[in-house]
């Protein structure tokens, strides 16, 4: 299926007025153009309760943002964004995180987990990890009461969302016993390093993300070759994937994450892991995050919304305008 109007529309702008691909730009200069795009992003909407806390780190501390969208949520989503592990932050998904705790009805803790090429890999698993303990430590104070824990992210923070989901069900030396995550969502999630599958060589795909900069990210993120290879860098990796929690799985058709995406969903499936999963038509990389901009995004957050209210056993998404 070809591209839906809108993205192909919006790809022909982003053409026009950032004609330079992200593998000629420094980690500074992408940073810098993020932050413009960001900056033509509509505001997401209000929510009852945000705040700005730190979790202690090896090393340091990293910023998380708490947004909270009524005085009774159903569950803490901690969310990691997207970015390739070297862009990304927590201002830039500002607006999808309003978005996906008004549709979900659960607090959303946006994570500013380090990034590449200041602090390779494994930094970000092992900030990403503090986090959700900090998140679980804290969830009365999150939520006020004892809710379930999910773990969310796209693309580079999908990676990180299912990292840390085995982590928790499979590495009893690092996991708190009761730390118990209830649902995995992973959007167009970075689950191999493989440029030689289909999705990456297919020239359809090569729309805002591209096989060339998905190598421009590994190689400031995991320099070294063999380091990508550990199921804590590619989780499609991990021998074993059984015991893992719940998952809901999106993939979008033109994207050269599609295949790894799509196979470990696959390999959840076969571990005996519940998995919900869509590849959604017509869409590339990146649409989930652009509410306002894509009407793809609006249904990509039905869909979390709606696995959400299904794993939770409450009321279906709810539509307020922002």
């Amino acid at each position: 299926m070809a591209l839906d109007d809108a993205t192909a529309a919006w790809l022909e702008e982003l053409r026009r007025i950032r004609p330079q691909p992200i593998t000629e730009l420094t980690p500074a200069q992408a940073r810098e153009q993020a932050a413009a795009a960001r900056a033509q992003r509509a505001p997401g909407p209000e929510m009852a309760k945000v705040r700005n806390s730190r979790v202690k780190v090896a090393g340091g501390a990293i910023p998380v943002r708490v947004y909270r969208p009524t005085e009774q949520p159903a569950g803490v989503i901690v969310y990691y964004h997207g970015g390739g592990f070297v862009l990304g932050s927590i201002e830039d998904s500002d607006a999808l995180s309003r978005h996906l705790a008004q549709r979900t009805g659960c607090t959303v803790m946006s994570v500013g987990y380090r990034l590449a090429p200041e602090f390779r890999y494994p930094t970000a698993v092992e900030d990403s990890w503090a986090a959700l303990v900090w998140a679980d430590q804290h969830i009365t104070e999150l939520a006020g009461g004892r809710v379930p824990l999910i773990v969310a992210g796209d693309s580079a923070g999908g990676n990180l969302a299912a990292v840390v989901a085995r982590r928790s069900a499979q590495d009893h030396d690092a996991a708190d016993p009761s730390l118990q995550v209830a649902l995995q969502i992973l959007v167009y999630p970075v689950t191999d390093c493989d440029p030689d599958c289909l999705s990456y060589t297919d020239p359809a795909n090569q729309l805002m993300l591209t096989a060339g900069s998905m190598g421009w990210f590994w190689d400031h993120y995991a320099p070294d070759v063999l380091a990508r290879q550990h199921p804590d860098a590619a989780p499609l990796r991990a021998p074993v994937l059984s015991g893992l929690p719940p998952a809901v799985i999106i993939t979008a058709e033109h994207d050269v994450l599609r295949d790894e995406g799509e196979l470990y969903a696959t390999r959840l499936m076969k571990a005996g892991v519940p998995v919900r999963f869509r590849r959604f038509d017509g869409q590339m990389h990146g649409f989930f995050g652009m509410t306002g901009i894509l009407p793809g995004a609006e249904a990509g957050l039905d869909y979390v919304a709606d696995a959400v209210a299904a794993q939770l056993g409450v009321e279906g998404r709810t539509h307020v305008t922002a």
